[in-house]
């Protein structure tokens, strides 16, 4: 049961880290970066300006969508632990 809450924690961490990344792109971008590789030669050079974001929001998207899964499942499976430690036997 210890290591279910600590893959559930680690998946949670993971989910808020894959949220946050969009944020810091913008902001590196905002201040004359490359936003962390999607422009090397900044916002003004960029090769792709309207698919780059597209590719990097349906890659996040997608990694969010599989950790939130994870963690659900790993939920139910605590659960279905939880449920059987209950039981009463006669």
């Amino acid at each position: 049961m210890f290591f279910v809450r600590v893959g559930v924690f680690l998946l949670v961490v993971t989910a808020v880290a894959i949220a946050i990344v969009p944020i810091l792109v913008l902001i590196d971008l905002l201040g004359g970066g490359t936003g962390w590789g999607l422009c090397p030669g900044g916002l003004d050079a960029c090769h792709k300006p309207y698919s780059t974001g597209a590719e990097l929001m349906i890659v996040l998207s997608l990694a969010l969508f599989l950790t939130v899964l994870g963690i659900r499942l790993l939920m139910r499976l605590a659960r279905r632990l939880q449920d059987d430690t209950y039981q009463v036997s006669q």
